[in-house]
């Protein structure tokens, strides 16, 4: 009986041996298989589970077992990073998964900016569509221009059009409403169109930081008498953003942007705008200037009449 046992515990050991080699020898082989992938990828946020599964979703060769490999080797990261190869083994795979680098790319909105430029500056620098760029950008903002605050944005490298759009007139929108519910105490879009434009003519027309309520202060006071504003940067709308504005110009436009012609403010703002065009636009200061020509030192001169505006213009010629 002793015989017995001992024959049917080596056979369970020897039965235990060889499945351990299988398994060891499966296991090698596993880890060895190369898995195509792009040499930047996007890491979903959630747990070591729901990241496998998504990474399967997409095309990525991963299975159920990785899920126990990661766990030994660490937790993933988020966001996109880099690979820097498009095949690798796979234990080499999910350690890049733990520890590649985030790919990040700095893009400057400057203040002022049309969308039409800035995208062809981004669809240039990231590689992307510009044609894309403008249709996410119409399908997820509330406003024709300024719907991305003038701002420098970190942006993970290998974004697709569609989520680019997405993060920068998100974070600028709640930077909107953050300083709207701080000024107003709530969010309206519609009014706050209406800061926008004006936003946007004062960063067009300012020649600093410091004449901005100044000027704020023209168009307002222009606006209650019902003058026109007759500004030349209303007319560097889109494609014209750093085109000279010609008689010809003010002649054939017949836009709202042409504020020669138009009565009241153009129909949407003119471009990219800084909290500081904002703050001017919302609290002018006040004074009866209704005129402002730029001098010989680069900065304007204002006026409150025609006359005085006149000698302005004669001085700076």
């Amino acid at each position: 009986m002793s015989v017995l046992r001992k024959t049917t515990w080596r056979t369970w050991i020897v039965w235990a041996e060889n499945i351990a080699v299988v398994f060891i020898i499966s296991f090698a082989f596993y880890t060895t298989i190369p898995i195509k992938t792009t040499q930047t990828l996007f890491i979903p946020h959630g747990s070591i589970h729901t990241i496998i599964s998504q990474l399967s979703k997409k095309g990525y060769e991963v299975s159920v077992i990785d899920n126990y490999i990661l766990r030994i080797m660490g937790s993933p990261q988020t966001g996109w990073i880099h690979i820097g190869k498009n095949k690798l083994n796979r234990i080499d795979f999910l350690y890049k998964l733990t520890s590649a680098k985030a790919m990040i790319h700095k893009v400057t909105l400057i203040p002022g900016e049309t969308s039409v430029l800035f995208f062809e500056t981004l669809a240039k620098e990231l590689k992307l569509d510009t044609e894309k760029l403008k249709k996410y950008y119409k399908e997820f903002s509330s406003y024709p221009e300024a719907g991305i605050y003038a701002d420098t944005y970190y942006v993970p490298y290998g974004i697709k059009e569609k989520h680019l759009m997405h993060f920068l007139i998100r974070e600028s929108k709640n930077k909107y409403k953050q300083f709207s519910k701080k000024i107003y105490g709530n969010y309206d879009q519609k009014q706050w169109k209406n800061v926008l434009i004006i936003a946007s003519i004062i960063q067009k027309e300012a020649a600093n930081n410091k004449e901005m309520p100044l000027i704020s202060s023209v168009i307002h006071n222009r606006l209650k008498k019902g003058m026109r504003l007759q500004m030349d940067g209303t007319l560097n709308y889109g494609k014209y953003s750093h085109i000279k504005v010609t008689p010809e110009r003010i002649r054939d436009d017949n836009s709202t942007f042409n504020t020669y012609k138009h009565k009241g403010l153009p129909s949407s703002p003119i471009g990219s705008v800084s909290i500081a065009a904002i703050k001017a636009a919302i609290k002018p200061v006040k004074t009866k200037h209704l005129y402002f020509m730029k001098n010989s030192e680069g900065v304007h001169d204002f006026s409150d009449s025609f006359k005085a505006h006149r000698k302005n213009v004669k001085k700076a010629k």
